[in-house]
Protein backbone atom coordinates (compact mmCIF):
# COMPACT_ATOMS: atom_id res chain seq x y z
CA UNK A 1 0.00 0.00 0.00
CA UNK A 2 1.46 3.35 -0.99
CA UNK A 3 1.79 6.17 1.48
CA UNK A 4 1.81 9.92 1.25
CA UNK A 5 4.82 11.72 -0.24
CA UNK A 6 5.21 15.36 0.83
CA UNK A 7 7.71 18.14 0.15
CA UNK A 8 10.29 18.69 2.89
CA UNK A 9 8.75 20.19 6.00
CA UNK A 10 11.75 22.37 6.86
CA UNK A 11 13.97 24.60 4.72
CA UNK A 12 17.73 23.88 4.89
CA UNK A 13 19.68 25.64 7.60
CA UNK A 14 23.19 27.04 7.35
CA UNK A 15 26.27 25.13 6.21
CA UNK A 16 27.40 22.15 8.26
CA UNK A 17 30.49 22.52 10.38
CA UNK A 18 33.43 20.13 10.25
CA UNK A 19 32.22 18.58 13.51
CA UNK A 20 28.78 18.02 11.98
CA UNK A 21 30.32 16.48 8.85
CA UNK A 22 32.15 13.98 11.05
CA UNK A 23 29.22 13.21 13.32
CA UNK A 24 26.60 12.79 10.59
CA UNK A 25 28.84 11.11 8.00
CA UNK A 26 26.55 8.07 7.65
CA UNK A 27 23.61 10.35 6.95
CA UNK A 28 25.52 12.40 4.43
CA UNK A 29 26.18 9.38 2.21
CA UNK A 30 22.48 8.48 2.14
CA UNK A 31 20.91 9.76 -1.10
CA UNK A 32 17.65 10.39 0.81
CA UNK A 33 19.36 12.70 3.30
CA UNK A 34 22.71 14.02 2.08
CA UNK A 35 24.02 17.45 2.96
CA UNK A 36 20.78 19.28 2.19
CA UNK A 37 18.70 16.89 4.25
CA UNK A 38 21.09 17.16 7.17
CA UNK A 39 20.84 20.94 7.00
CA UNK A 40 17.05 20.59 7.13
CA UNK A 41 17.40 18.45 10.26
CA UNK A 42 19.74 21.03 11.75
CA UNK A 43 17.16 23.79 11.18
CA UNK A 44 14.20 21.73 12.42
CA UNK A 45 12.28 22.42 15.62
CA UNK A 46 10.48 19.34 16.99
CA UNK A 47 8.24 19.27 20.06
CA UNK A 48 8.13 15.96 21.96
CA UNK A 49 5.17 15.51 24.30
CA UNK A 50 6.22 13.13 27.06
CA UNK A 51 9.70 11.93 28.02
CA UNK A 52 8.57 8.44 28.95
CA UNK A 53 8.34 5.06 27.24
CA UNK A 54 7.83 6.38 23.71
CA UNK A 55 9.54 9.69 24.23
CA UNK A 56 12.81 8.13 25.42
CA UNK A 57 13.77 6.27 22.21
CA UNK A 58 12.26 9.00 20.03
CA UNK A 59 14.37 11.60 21.75
CA UNK A 60 17.55 9.55 21.53
CA UNK A 61 17.22 9.07 17.78
CA UNK A 62 16.08 12.63 17.09
CA UNK A 63 19.13 13.92 18.92
CA UNK A 64 21.46 11.44 17.25
CA UNK A 65 20.03 12.43 13.85
CA UNK A 66 20.95 16.06 14.46
CA UNK A 67 17.53 17.66 14.86
CA UNK A 68 18.63 21.15 15.81
CA UNK A 69 16.06 22.05 18.48
CA UNK A 70 13.97 19.62 20.50
CA UNK A 71 11.29 20.82 22.90
CA UNK A 72 10.31 18.54 25.78
CA UNK A 73 6.93 18.79 27.52
CA UNK A 74 6.53 16.73 30.69
CA UNK A 75 5.64 17.58 34.28
CA UNK A 76 6.47 14.14 35.72
CA UNK A 77 9.44 12.91 37.74
CA UNK A 78 11.40 9.70 37.16
CA UNK A 79 10.18 6.72 39.16
CA UNK A 80 11.93 3.39 39.58
CA UNK A 81 9.09 1.60 37.78
CA UNK A 82 9.80 3.78 34.70
CA UNK A 83 13.26 2.33 34.14
CA UNK A 84 11.99 -0.92 32.56
CA UNK A 85 11.03 1.02 29.39
CA UNK A 86 12.00 4.69 29.71
CA UNK A 87 15.56 4.05 28.66
CA UNK A 88 16.80 7.62 28.55
CA UNK A 89 16.63 7.73 32.37
CA UNK A 90 18.82 5.80 34.81
CA UNK A 91 18.59 4.75 38.43
CA UNK A 92 20.53 7.86 39.38
CA UNK A 93 17.70 9.98 37.93
CA UNK A 94 14.92 8.59 40.15
CA UNK A 95 13.09 11.53 41.69
CA UNK A 96 14.39 14.03 39.14
CA UNK A 97 12.24 15.93 36.68
CA UNK A 98 11.97 13.91 33.47
CA UNK A 99 12.69 16.92 31.27
CA UNK A 100 15.87 17.64 33.23
CA UNK A 101 17.00 14.02 33.16
CA UNK A 102 16.23 13.71 29.44
CA UNK A 103 17.90 17.01 28.57
CA UNK A 104 21.08 15.95 30.37
CA UNK A 105 21.06 12.65 28.46
CA UNK A 106 20.74 14.53 25.16
CA UNK A 107 23.58 16.83 26.11
CA UNK A 108 25.82 13.84 26.79
CA UNK A 109 24.79 12.12 23.54
CA UNK A 110 24.94 15.12 21.20
CA UNK A 111 25.98 18.54 22.50
CA UNK A 112 25.19 20.04 19.08
CA UNK A 113 21.45 19.73 19.77
CA UNK A 114 19.53 22.37 21.71
CA UNK A 115 16.86 21.20 24.17
CA UNK A 116 14.04 23.49 25.27
CA UNK A 117 12.51 22.32 28.54
CA UNK A 118 8.81 22.78 29.24
CA UNK A 119 8.35 21.34 32.69
CA UNK A 120 4.58 21.52 32.66
CA UNK A 121 1.56 19.47 31.76
CA UNK A 122 0.01 20.11 28.36
CA UNK A 123 -3.44 21.67 28.85
CA UNK A 124 -5.92 23.87 27.03
CA UNK A 125 -4.24 27.03 28.30
CA UNK A 126 -0.76 26.31 26.91
CA UNK A 127 -1.18 23.76 24.09
CA UNK A 128 -1.57 26.11 21.12
CA UNK A 129 1.18 28.45 22.34
CA UNK A 130 3.64 25.57 22.67
CA UNK A 131 2.76 23.78 19.45
CA UNK A 132 2.99 26.85 17.24
CA UNK A 133 6.66 27.33 18.19
CA UNK A 134 7.66 24.12 16.39
CA UNK A 135 7.66 22.57 12.92
CA UNK A 136 6.52 19.13 13.99
CA UNK A 137 5.08 17.44 17.09
CA UNK A 138 5.74 13.90 18.31
CA UNK A 139 3.19 12.68 20.85
CA UNK A 140 4.55 10.15 23.31
CA UNK A 141 1.80 10.70 25.89
CA UNK A 142 0.01 7.81 27.55
CA UNK A 143 -3.55 9.09 27.87
CA UNK A 144 -6.47 9.96 25.61
CA UNK A 145 -7.15 13.53 26.79
CA UNK A 146 -3.62 14.58 25.87
CA UNK A 147 -3.83 12.92 22.45
CA UNK A 148 -7.04 14.75 21.58
CA UNK A 149 -5.54 17.96 22.90
CA UNK A 150 -2.41 17.51 20.74
CA UNK A 151 -4.58 16.76 17.71
CA UNK A 152 -6.78 19.80 18.15
CA UNK A 153 -3.88 22.15 18.89
CA UNK A 154 -2.06 20.88 15.79
CA UNK A 155 -5.17 21.32 13.63
CA UNK A 156 -5.61 24.89 14.87
CA UNK A 157 -1.96 25.75 14.18
CA UNK A 158 -1.56 23.74 10.98
CA UNK A 159 1.31 21.68 12.43
CA UNK A 160 1.68 17.96 11.55
CA UNK A 161 2.17 15.43 14.31
CA UNK A 162 3.38 11.86 14.67
CA UNK A 163 1.48 9.59 17.05
CA UNK A 164 2.10 6.20 18.57
CA UNK A 165 0.49 4.21 21.36
CA UNK A 166 1.57 0.97 23.03
CA UNK A 167 0.00 -1.49 25.44
CA UNK A 168 1.15 -4.92 26.55
CA UNK A 169 2.88 -6.36 23.45
CA UNK A 170 1.11 -4.23 20.85
CA UNK A 171 1.55 -0.83 19.29
CA UNK A 172 0.22 1.44 16.57
CA UNK A 173 1.47 4.57 14.85
CA UNK A 174 0.40 7.15 12.30
CA UNK A 175 0.93 10.73 11.16
CA UNK A 176 -1.84 13.32 11.23
CA UNK A 177 -2.03 16.70 9.55
CA UNK A 178 -5.25 18.66 9.49
CA UNK A 179 -5.92 20.15 6.06
CA UNK A 180 -3.44 17.79 4.37
CA UNK A 181 -4.84 14.42 5.38
CA UNK A 182 -6.59 12.58 8.20
CA UNK A 183 -6.43 13.65 11.81
CA UNK A 184 -6.65 11.65 15.02
CA UNK A 185 -10.40 12.24 15.26
CA UNK A 186 -10.81 10.39 11.96
CA UNK A 187 -9.30 7.32 13.60
CA UNK A 188 -10.99 7.75 16.99
CA UNK A 189 -13.90 10.20 16.59
CA UNK A 190 -14.72 10.37 20.30
CA UNK A 191 -12.69 9.70 23.44
CA UNK A 192 -13.55 6.45 25.22
CA UNK A 193 -15.42 6.71 28.49
CA UNK A 194 -12.95 7.79 31.19
CA UNK A 195 -11.27 4.78 32.73
CA UNK A 196 -12.83 2.32 30.25
CA UNK A 197 -9.54 1.55 28.47
CA UNK A 198 -6.63 0.16 30.53
CA UNK A 199 -3.32 1.96 30.53
CA UNK A 200 0.23 0.71 31.05
CA UNK A 201 -0.09 1.17 34.82
CA UNK A 202 -2.92 -1.36 34.94
CA UNK A 203 -2.14 -3.65 31.98
CA UNK A 204 1.64 -3.37 31.62
CA UNK A 205 3.78 -3.00 28.52
CA UNK A 206 6.76 -4.85 27.12
CA UNK A 207 9.60 -2.35 27.23
CA UNK A 208 10.99 -3.27 23.82
CA UNK A 209 7.64 -2.39 22.20
CA UNK A 210 8.19 1.19 23.37
CA UNK A 211 11.63 1.08 21.75
CA UNK A 212 10.20 -0.14 18.45
CA UNK A 213 7.50 2.48 18.23
CA UNK A 214 9.62 5.30 19.58
CA UNK A 215 12.09 4.52 16.79
CA UNK A 216 9.26 4.46 14.25
CA UNK A 217 8.21 7.92 15.42
CA UNK A 218 11.76 9.26 15.08
CA UNK A 219 12.16 7.73 11.60
CA UNK A 220 8.86 9.26 10.52
CA UNK A 221 9.99 12.65 11.83
CA UNK A 222 13.24 12.49 9.84
CA UNK A 223 11.32 11.57 6.69
CA UNK A 224 8.85 14.42 7.12
CA UNK A 225 11.56 16.98 7.82
CA UNK A 226 13.68 15.96 4.83
CA UNK A 227 10.80 15.13 2.48
CA UNK A 228 11.91 11.57 1.76
CA UNK A 229 10.03 8.32 1.39
CA UNK A 230 6.36 7.63 2.04
CA UNK A 231 5.01 9.01 5.29
CA UNK A 232 2.35 7.43 7.48
CA UNK A 233 -0.07 10.24 6.66
CA UNK A 234 -3.28 8.47 5.74
CA UNK A 235 -2.06 5.11 7.06
CA UNK A 236 -2.03 3.39 10.43
CA UNK A 237 0.73 0.90 11.25
CA UNK A 238 0.08 -1.81 13.86
CA UNK A 239 2.29 -4.50 15.35
CA UNK A 240 1.88 -7.34 17.83
CA UNK A 241 5.32 -8.58 18.82
CA UNK A 242 3.94 -11.83 20.24
CA UNK A 243 3.11 -12.97 16.70
CA UNK A 244 5.17 -10.42 14.71
CA UNK A 245 1.98 -9.46 12.92
CA UNK A 246 2.56 -6.19 11.06
CA UNK A 247 -0.45 -4.54 9.44
CA UNK A 248 -0.93 -1.24 7.64
CA UNK A 249 -4.40 0.03 6.84
CA UNK A 250 -5.64 3.13 5.12
CA UNK A 251 -7.30 6.02 6.94
CA UNK A 252 -9.54 8.48 5.13
CA UNK A 253 -10.71 11.87 6.47
CA UNK A 254 -14.34 11.97 7.55
CA UNK A 255 -16.02 14.62 5.41
CA UNK A 256 -18.96 14.82 7.82
CA UNK A 257 -16.86 15.52 10.91
CA UNK A 258 -17.40 18.94 12.44
CA UNK A 259 -14.41 21.27 11.98
CA UNK A 260 -12.23 22.06 14.97
CA UNK A 261 -12.49 25.75 15.86
CA UNK A 262 -11.29 25.72 19.46
CA UNK A 263 -9.80 23.45 22.08
CA UNK A 264 -12.45 21.34 23.76
CA UNK A 265 -12.72 21.66 27.55
CA UNK A 266 -11.89 18.60 29.69
CA UNK A 267 -14.68 16.02 29.81
CA UNK A 268 -14.29 15.56 33.56
CA UNK A 269 -13.89 18.22 36.27
CA UNK A 270 -10.19 18.31 37.12
CA UNK A 271 -7.98 20.16 39.54
CA UNK A 272 -4.26 20.73 39.05
CA UNK A 273 -1.65 19.78 41.62
CA UNK A 274 -0.88 23.45 42.24
CA UNK A 275 -4.54 24.31 42.83
CA UNK A 276 -4.93 21.32 45.15
CA UNK A 277 -1.93 22.48 47.19
CA UNK A 278 -3.55 25.89 47.53
CA UNK A 279 -6.85 24.41 48.60
CA UNK A 280 -5.12 22.18 51.16
CA UNK A 281 -3.49 25.26 52.66
CA UNK A 282 -6.85 27.04 52.70
CA UNK A 283 -8.48 24.04 54.36
CA UNK A 284 -5.81 23.96 57.03
CA UNK A 285 -6.52 27.65 57.70
CA UNK A 286 -10.26 26.99 57.94
CA UNK A 287 -11.03 28.83 54.69
CA UNK A 288 -12.05 25.81 52.59
CA UNK A 289 -13.85 22.54 53.12
CA UNK A 290 -13.55 19.41 50.99
CA UNK A 291 -12.73 15.72 51.31
CA UNK A 292 -9.58 14.43 49.59
CA UNK A 293 -9.95 10.77 48.65
CA UNK A 294 -7.21 8.36 47.55
CA UNK A 295 -8.79 5.65 45.36
CA UNK A 296 -5.60 3.58 45.02
CA UNK A 297 -4.89 0.30 46.79
CA UNK A 298 -3.80 0.22 50.46
CA UNK A 299 -0.22 -0.79 49.59
CA UNK A 300 0.13 2.22 47.30
CA UNK A 301 -1.35 4.51 49.93
CA UNK A 302 1.04 3.18 52.56
CA UNK A 303 4.08 3.90 50.36
CA UNK A 304 3.12 7.53 49.78
CA UNK A 305 -0.06 9.56 50.02
CA UNK A 306 -0.99 13.22 49.83
CA UNK A 307 -1.25 14.49 53.41
CA UNK A 308 -4.81 14.62 54.67
CA UNK A 309 -6.19 12.08 52.18
CA UNK A 310 -8.79 9.46 53.09
CA UNK A 311 -8.16 6.01 51.58
CA UNK A 312 -11.19 4.59 49.76
CA UNK A 313 -10.03 2.05 47.13
CA UNK A 314 -11.91 2.20 43.85
CA UNK A 315 -13.38 -1.28 44.39
CA UNK A 316 -14.93 -0.11 47.69
CA UNK A 317 -16.23 3.23 46.45
CA UNK A 318 -19.82 2.16 45.72
CA UNK A 319 -20.21 0.94 49.30
CA UNK A 320 -18.59 3.97 50.93
CA UNK A 321 -20.76 6.39 52.85
CA UNK A 322 -19.41 9.72 51.65
CA UNK A 323 -20.91 13.14 52.35
CA UNK A 324 -22.93 14.72 49.56
CA UNK A 325 -22.79 18.31 50.78
CA UNK A 326 -18.98 18.59 50.75
CA UNK A 327 -16.83 18.72 47.58
CA UNK A 328 -14.93 15.49 46.92
CA UNK A 329 -11.50 15.57 45.28
CA UNK A 330 -10.27 12.15 44.15
CA UNK A 331 -6.82 11.04 43.06
CA UNK A 332 -4.92 7.91 42.04
CA UNK A 333 -1.51 7.22 40.49
CA UNK A 334 -1.96 8.98 37.14
CA UNK A 335 -5.63 9.88 36.75
CA UNK A 336 -7.16 6.76 35.19
CA UNK A 337 -8.72 5.23 38.29
CA UNK A 338 -9.87 8.58 39.65
CA UNK A 339 -11.63 9.19 36.32
CA UNK A 340 -13.45 5.88 36.77
CA UNK A 341 -14.23 6.89 40.35
CA UNK A 342 -15.90 10.07 39.08
CA UNK A 343 -18.16 7.93 36.89
CA UNK A 344 -19.01 5.62 39.81
CA UNK A 345 -20.00 8.52 42.04
CA UNK A 346 -21.93 10.29 39.29
CA UNK A 347 -24.10 7.19 38.93
CA UNK A 348 -24.84 7.53 42.64
CA UNK A 349 -25.92 11.14 42.06
CA UNK A 350 -22.90 12.81 43.63
CA UNK A 351 -22.31 16.20 42.06
CA UNK A 352 -19.52 18.06 43.89
CA UNK A 353 -16.69 16.11 42.25
CA UNK A 354 -13.17 16.78 40.95
CA UNK A 355 -10.19 14.57 40.31
CA UNK A 356 -6.49 15.39 40.36
CA UNK A 357 -5.10 15.93 36.88
CA UNK A 358 -2.13 13.57 36.46
CA UNK A 359 -2.68 11.92 39.83
CA UNK A 360 -0.04 11.59 42.49
CA UNK A 361 2.67 11.72 39.82
CA UNK A 362 1.68 15.28 39.00
CA UNK A 363 1.54 16.04 42.72
CA UNK A 364 5.07 14.70 43.27
CA UNK A 365 6.40 16.72 40.34
CA UNK A 366 4.66 19.85 41.62
CA UNK A 367 6.06 19.42 45.13
CA UNK A 368 9.59 18.91 43.75
CA UNK A 369 9.25 22.04 41.61
CA UNK A 370 7.93 24.10 44.53
CA UNK A 371 10.82 22.95 46.71
CA UNK A 372 13.27 23.94 44.01
CA UNK A 373 15.08 20.62 44.23
CA UNK A 374 15.61 17.64 41.96
CA UNK A 375 14.24 14.54 43.58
Amino acid sequence: MTGDVRPPLVAPGGPLTEAEHRRYARHLVLPEVGGTGQRRLKAARVLLVGAGGLGSPSLQYLAAAGVGTIGLVDDDVVEESNLQRQVIHTGADVGRSKVDSAADAVRRANPLVRVERHRERLHTGNAVGLVEQYDLVLDGSDNFPTRYLVNDACVLTGIPWVWAAVLRSQGQASTFWGGHGPQYRDLFPEPPAPGSVPDCNDAGVLGAVCGLFGSIMAAEAVKLITGTGQSLLGRVLTLDVQTWSWRTFRLIPDATRAPITRLAPPTLPMITAGDLAGRLRARAAGDDDFLLIDVREPAEHDRFAIPGALLVPLADLERADLPRDVPLILYCAAGQRSARAIQVLRRQKYSLLHHLDGGIRAWTASVASADGVER
